[in-house]
């Protein structure tokens, strides 16, 4: 479900883009803490970069795009 982007600029590295989609609230809090579901997609993504040779060793930035899901609200018995 992620899509990486690699487009080098000119002379420079290009971030590396990664999009999860829309997620639970619940799945998001627990990305932001390093922890989840999430994070072992995160952390599955970046270590194939490497092993591709997308993602160096150096310092490159990697953005993680997730949406969160609106929340449902309850219908209210009429």
């Amino acid at each position: 479900m992620a899509t990486e982007s690699a487009v080098p600029k000119s002379g420079t590295e290009a971030p590396i883009v990664i999009d999860l989609g829309k997620h639970r609230r619940k799945a998001v809090r627990a990305l932001r803490a390093g922890q989840g579901k999430l994070m072992d997609d995160v952390s599955s993504c970046i270590a194939e970069l490497q092993n591709t040779g997308a993602l160096s060793a150096s310092a490159q930035p990697v953005i993680v795009i997730v949406r969160q899901r609106p929340r449902r609200r309850a219908a209210w018995p009429l």
